[in-house]
């Protein structure tokens, strides 16, 4: 809780936020009880009343039974079930990211959509995502802090909304509205797993409303979720141990593979080596979350708020570590290599994520609503290292202090504390709405301040023991440095840096008419390390008939820098392309653009990005329980930041070289304005409700069809003399066009029958490709064909509170293509007979890279729910 020690947090702020109540249009039957017969949302207009088919772009309601029976735990995969235009892709080995899924709308960047809790803004993940992978160079909203069980519904407004809610929303706005209820209570536990036996989840819910005297409530929820992981690795094909492999059969020992493609394997522990030593899907994952919302009637207003807080460990794999790999795994005087079978690193992250309203709402005269409110959040994302070794400090018992095999394997620590990253956001909102007839306006301003710190890990987790000053080998042989996978954050990493930015608003409906309503949005603003934005949007909606209505908006957004962007800085193990089909590791540092380095090569500072939106929709209503909106949009983006590739001595640039050789790093990576965009789709939405015998049907369709092309790239500065194929490769430009579904369509439908549901979904996920290196030629891009995957929920309700559940998500067990690209550890090894014991095409039978739906196969759940 650094973040909260740093700010002096009143801890009765802490403990006293509480959080909005939404509206919505309420009747009542005979016998008194409220009923909720229009939904009304809040997202993309300031105007209270307006429901979805009213809004002039297009917004997504999805209520608390949606997201409950697509039958997810995690809110990501909830939205990703039911809303087609949102992606939350899964990759593998790839740091953080295996704990944080980057989460996109509309096929942009997890930074373009911002989110928000019950209207307020929402602060992003420490984290970045600097490996290979949808996002890379950004980062997002931790989509699962908030559970499912919190939530009374969320909104997604699919329209660019930068003049209304500021930086972030190019692609859309995601707004969570926390539960409200003022009185009922419920206990849920469910468990599930993988068709193959892992992946157990246990979840447990509980929330309870209690009604402050008929002035206000209190919502409170816990949820915790256990999730082990899942492991799809193919056999390692390569020999293990120092022995190697006699290739040829003649005695010559090669780490290369025989002409007919067999090795044979001189050490016999080659054949009972469990060749399944990867840990490639799913991470493990323990969360334990809590969740208050509430409002009070006061004499002169209402006083609103909320709090969020969750705790999550996960742990993750990275490259095994052979035996005979003596920089990674030093032999030691015995003949055998440190951890004599090898070992698997794990990255072990700690994420804390903490939020807190405090907010204040009045009538005031003229029919003018006020409404000022302070928000506080961060994330902590912290690193642990287990079942590791920092290889260079081996050598440093060995030859330094001369220690014995069994002292140095005893002494030598497994584990390290590899540093920590934080990121804050507080943010103080004053806003106005008034009704002057047709015309309703609204107007405020907004103050912000960012933080973000990095933190160092333990000297073991990043220092060189078996260099001098000047970067020589002190010893017989040089060791890796830090610890294995992830070596840790160093003191030079370390920053405690902040911004503050402010803004002005003005924003207004005008119904022209019954059938037509116009709407416009102007906003400034600063930010004091790169200056002021102005935008503005213009929308309107005409119902041409009491069946068919028109909508569309134009609008220009921005995007700020975010402060990961501008300050993230370390020195990682990167596993890349070798050109020829595999992997290589290389210690690639990622430099922030004030960094000695950057200013050596002449990195440009980075500045906004610049977003024009168009859209234009229709909203059909056929007949009556039956509606269809299809929506078309561009997107078109300026100055897009990327993170670059490597940047290494080879491109010849001798600054830059001189620079890696100070920095201790083969390659360089930085943050650049490097390239306009286009995005184009269309979006389809229908819903139909229809009596089925003795029960009720309803049926929804969704479908997101979209595109991104990279129109120009470009290099700044110092880099300008370059060829731009070097700063950003065909891989970064591919990531951005090809990684996700070119389409996604939902066809779900739900029948209620008394006591019984049933729901049965289907998903397509399309098309995508995914490159590695050159990205030419088939050895070097894949494109995975579109699949399928079949949800089925039945729940039955035993008594007025009780009721059960069961169900499976993609129960027909489909996985994504196998992957033929981008493999590590292909082999084929036989003993000393010939006797071919392992032969594997490498350990990634699915990409590690891009996996919409993830690769873990059919999924089996069961539950229970008691409401009192």
């Amino acid at each position: 809780m650094s973040y909260v020690e740093k700010l002096k947090l009143p801890v009765g702020v802490c403990l006293v936020a509480l959080a909005a109540s939404d509206i919505y249009a309420q009747s009542t039957n005979a016998a008194g009880k409220t009923l909720e017969i229009e939904e009304v949302v809040v997202l993309g207009s300031r105007k209270p009343g307006r429901t979805a088919v009213d809004m002039p772009v297009p917004v997504d309601s999805l209520g608390a039974d949606t997201l409950r029976q697509t039958g997810q735990t995690e809110v990501g995969r909830m939205l990703q079930s039911v809303a087609p235009s949102f992606n939350f892709s899964s990759s593998s080995i790839s740091d953080g990211t295996d704990a944080l899924r980057p989460a996109t709308l509309r096929g942009l960047g997890p930074d373009q959509t911002l989110v928000l809790i019950n209207g307020k803004r929402r602060h992003t993940s420490a984290l970045i995502h600097v490996n290979t992978s949808v996002g890379r160079g950004t980062s997002g909203v931790d989509m699962n802090a908030v559970p499912g069980a919190a939530i009374k519904r969320i909104e997604v407004l699919r329209d660019g909304a930068a003049a209304q809610y500021g930086s972030d929303a190019i692609a859309g706005v995601i707004n969570i509205v926390l539960s409200d209820e003022p009185e009922a209570g419920r206990i849920g536990v469910s468990y599930g797993e993988y068709s193959e036996g892992d992946g157990t989840t246990y979840n447990l819910d509980l929330s309870k409303g209690l009604a402050l005297g008929d002035r206000g409530f209190i919502n409170a929820t816990l949820n915790y979720r256990d999730r082990g992981s899942t492991n799809r690795a193919g056999l390692s094909g390569q020999c293990q141990y120092l022995a190697g492999c006699d290739a040829n059969n003649d005695g010559t020992i090669s780490s290369g593979s025989d002409p007919d493609g067999i090795d044979e394997a001189s050490d016999p522990r080659e054949a009972t080596f469990p060749r399944q030593n990867f840990r490639i899907g799913d991470a493990e994952s323990e969360q334990l979350a809590v969740i208050l919302n509430s409002a009070y009637q006061l004499e002169s207003g209402e006083l609103y708020g909320f709090v969020t807080y969750s705790d999550r460990e996960s742990t993750s794999g990275g490259f095994y570590r052979r035996a005979n790999q003596t920089d990674n795994n030093p032999t030691l005087a015995d003949g055998e290599a440190f951890a004599p079978n090898g070992f698997l690193p794990l990255i072990n992250t700690q994420i804390d994520d903490f939020s807190a309203n405090l907010g204040y709402r009045q009538e005031l005269s003229n029919d003018v609503t006020m409404d000022v409110s302070y928000t506080i959040g961060w994330n902590d994302f912290a690193f642990y290292i287990s079942n590791s070794v920092n290889a260079s400090y081996i050598n440093e018992l060995r030859y330094g202090q001369n220690l014995s095999d069994a002292e140095i394997r005893a002494s030598a620590s497994r584990t390290a504390d590899a540093g920590e990253l934080s990121l804050g956001l507080q943010t103080i909102n004053l806003d106005f709405t008034q009704q002057l007839g047709a015309w309703s306006l609204a107007w405020g301003a907004e103050l912000r301040r960012d933080d973000y710190e990095i933190k160092a890990g333990d000297k073991y987790s990043y220092f060189d023991y078996d260099t001098d000053a000047s970067g020589a080998s002190m010893y017989a042989a040089d060791a890796a440095a830090g610890i294995q996978v992830f070596p840790g954050f160093q003191p030079g990493n370390e920053l405690n840096e902040s911004r503050d930015v402010w803004s002005l608003y003005a924003d207004t409906e005008y119904e022209i008419s019954d059938a037509w309503l116009a709407s416009g949005a102007l906003r400034y603003d600063n930010y004091d390390d790169f200056g002021g934005t102005v935008n503005f949007k213009l929308a309107s909606s005409f119902r041409a008939t009491d069946r068919v209505s028109f909508r569309g908006a134009a609008s220009t957004g921005f995007r700020a820098p975010s402060m990961q962007q501008q300050y993230f800085n370390n020195i990682s193990t990167q596993f890349v392309s070798d050109g020829m089909g595999g992997l290589t590791a290389q210690e690639r540092g990622t430099f922030r653009n004030d960094s000695t380095v950057a200013k050596a090569i002449g990195i440009p500072e980075l500045k906004e990005e610049e977003s024009v939106n168009l859209s234009l929709g229709v909203v059909l209503e056929p007949v009556d329980a039956l509606t269809i909106t299809i929506d078309a949009y561009q997107i078109d983006i300026k100055d897009r930041i990327v993170l670059s590739g490597g940047l290494s001595s080879s491109l010849g640039d001798p600054n830059l070289t001189a620079a890696l050789a100070a920095a201790g790093a083969s390659s360089a990576q930085f943050f650049l304005n490097g390239a306009d965009t286009e995005t184009s789709g269309v979006d389809i939405v229908s819903t139909y409700a229809m009596a089925a015998g003795a029960g009720d049907l309803a049926i929804s369709f969704a479908a997101n069809f979209t595109e991104t092309e990279v129109t120009k790239v470009f290099a700044g500065g110092g880099l300008a003399t370059l060829n731009t194929s070097d700063v950003f490769s065909k891989q970064d430009i591919s990531i951005i066009e090809e990684w996700q579904p070119k389409d996604r369509i939902n066809l779900s439908f739900n029948y209620s029958l008394e006591r019984f549901t049933a729901v049965l979904a289907f998903n397509r996920y399309g098309e995508y490709t995914v490159c590695e290196g050159s990205c030419t030629g088939a050895a070097n891009r894949q494109t995975f064909s579109s699949k399928v995957l079949t949800d089925v929920n039945l729940s039955y309700r035993l008594k007025d509170d009780v009721t059960i559940n069961v169900g499976g998500n993609n129960i027909l067990d489909e996985t994504p293509d196998r992957n033929r690209i981008g493999q590590s550890r292909a082999g084929t090894i036989a003993d000393s007979n010939g006797n071919v014991f392992v032969s594997s095409p490498g350990v990634f039978q699915y990409s590690r890279r891009s996996a919409p739906f993830g690769f873990n196969g059919a999924y089996f759940f069961a539950g229970v729910v008691y409401d009192f």
